[in-house]
C-alpha cells in the first residue's frame, strides 16, 4: 500500500483530530510549566503569553477546526474532499508551524514568516476553493459566512504575534472562532436533537442570520469604541440566550454527550456577558476570564464531544458514548471549574488551579488519543471507502 493511500489520509478529520488529541494533551501542560517557571519558555521575539495563545488557537484550535471543515465542506457540497498527498502536505505544514513557533528566536525572519503562514494560508485557500467551485451544490446557502471569516484568520494570526497589535489580533481570533462555533452549533445541534430525541428545535432564519451578523461584527470589536462593542456583545448574548430557551435544553441535559454541548453554548453566552461587563461596567475578574470562558467553556466542552461523535460516526461505528467517553467529558467539566470558577473563590491558589486544569486537559485528550487514534489508522469498519 502506498503511504498516501493509508487510512489516515482518507479524510481530513483523521490526521487532524489525531493532531488535536496530541496537542490538546501537551500544550496546556507545557504552558503550566512555563507559567510556573519549572521549564523555560522558548526564546522568541514575542512573549510566552502570545506563544501560548497562538498555539492553543492555531495549533490545537486549527487542528480541530481544520479537521472539521475539511470533512464537513466535502459533505456540504457532495465532493470527494481532500485526501492523500493533499492532507500529507497540510499536516507537514502544521508541524512546520509548530517547529517555527518554538525556534522563531533563532530562525531567519523570512523562514519564520513562511512557517507561520504556510499551513493556514494553504488550508484556507483549499476550503474556499471547495466552497466556491461547488457552490451550486452547496446544501447551506449561508456558507458565505465562511468565505468572509476564513481569510481574516490569516490577518488575525499575524497581528496576534506582533508587538503593537497583539490585543487586536487576540480579539479577532476569539471572534473568528466564536463565529465558527456559532455556525457549527446551529447546524449540528438541530441534527443531534432530531436524531436522539426526535424533536425539532427552533430554526428561525431571521434570528439565525442576526446572530451570525452580530458575531461577524464582533470579530472587529477591538477596532470599535469599548462601550459600543460591549453593548453589541450583550445584544448577541441576549439573542443566543433567547434561542437557547427554544432549543429544548430540558431534553438535551438528560444526555451528557449533548448536554455538554449545550453547556458550551451557554459558555459563549457567558463570555459575551463578561465582555459587556468589562467594557461597560468595568468589572474585573481573577485571571483572563473572558478568553478562558471561551477556551475552556466552548472549546473545552464542545470539542471532545464532537471529536468522539465524528470519530465514531465517520469510521462506520455506532455513535454511542460509553463510560470512557463520558469520563473524558466529565474531566473537561472539572477543568472548567478549576480554571474559571476556582480562581474567583480562592485567588491565592491561582498557579495550582492552572496546574490542575492543565492536568485535566492532559487526562481528557490522552484518553481520547489512546481510544481514537487507532480508529484513524484503520479503514472504516462498515466497508465504505471513506
Amino acid at each position: 500500500m502506498k503511504l498516501s493511500a493509508h487510512p489516515l489520509w482518507l479524510v481530513g478529520f483523521r490526521p487532524f483530530f489525531a493532531l488535536a488529541c496530541l496537542s490538546g494533551l501537551s500544550l496546556p501542560i507545557l504552558w503550566a510549566l512555563f507559567f510556573s517557571g519549572a521549564v523555560p519558555a522558548p526564546t522568541t521575539s514575542f512573549s510566552a503569553v502570545q506563544w501560548h495563545a497562538h498555539e492553543m488557537f492555531f495549533g490545537f484550535g486549527w487542528a480541530v477546526l481544520g479537521g472539521f471543515l475539511l470533512t464537513s465542506t466535502k459533505n456540504w457540497v457532495k465532493v470527494r474532499g481532500y485526501h492523500g498527498y493533499a492532507l500529507m502536505f497540510l499536516v507537514a505544514a502544521w508541524l512546520f508551524e509548530r517547529v517555527g513557533m518554538w525556534f522563531e528566536g533563532v530562525w531567519p525572519p523570512l523562514l519564520f514568516l513562511i512557517s507561520n503562514n504556510l499551513f493556514i494560508g494553504a488550508i484556507i485557500a483549499m476550503l474556499i476553493w471547495t466552497l466556491i467551485r461547488n457552490r451550486k451544490n452547496d446544501f447551506y446557502p449561508d456558507n458565505y459566512f465562511f468565505l468572509l471569516i476564513l481569510p481574516v484568520f490569516l490577518i488575525a494570526k499575524n497581528l496576534m504575534l506582533s508587538a503593537e497589535y497583539a490585543q487586536i489580533g487576540w480579539s479577532m481570533v476569539l471572534g473568528l472562532f466564536r463565529m465558527a462555533f456559532l455556525v457549527m452549533l446551529e447546524r449540528t445541534l438541530a441534527q443531534f436533537m432530531k436524531g436522539v430525541f426526535n424533536v425539532t428545535i427552533l430554526q428561525n432564519p431571521a434570528l439565525n442570520k442576526a446572530i451570525k451578523l452580530l458575531g461577524l461584527l464582533l470579530v472587529f470589536a477591538s477596532l470599535m469604541p469599548a462601550q459600543l462593542s460591549g453593548w453589541i456583545a450583550l445584544l448577541l448574548a441576549l439573542l443566543l440566550a433567547g434561542r437557547f430557551v427554544f432549543w429544548k435544553p430540558q431534553l438535551a441535559m438528560r444526555r451528557l454527550d449533548i448536554g455538554i454541548m449545550y453547556l458550551g453554548y451557554l459558555a459563549i453566552v457567558a463570555q459575551l456577558v463578561v465582555e459587556f461587563l468589562g467594557h461597560v461596567a468595568h468589572i474585573e475578574w481573577v485571571g483572563s476570564v473572558s478568553i478562558h470562558l471561551f477556551a475552556f467553556g466552548a472549546m473545552g466542552l464542545i470539542i471532545p464531544a464532537m471529536l468522539v461523535r465524528i470519530s465514531k460516526g465517520h469510521t462506520g461505528r455506532k455513535v454511542a458514548f460509553d463510560a470512557l467517553d463520558k469520563l473524558a467529558l466529565w474531566i473537561m467539566l472539572l477543568a472548567f471549574l478549576f480554571r474559571i470558577v476556582a480562581p474567583q473563590i480562592y485567588p491565592a491558589g491561582y498557579t495550582h488551579w492552572i496546574y490542575l486544569a492543565a492536568l485535566c486537559w492532559f487526562a481528557c485528550f490522552a484518553l481520547l488519543a489512546w481510544r481514537y487514534i487507532p480508529f484513524f489508522m484503520q479503514p472504516r469498519i462498515d466497508g465504505k471507502e471513506h
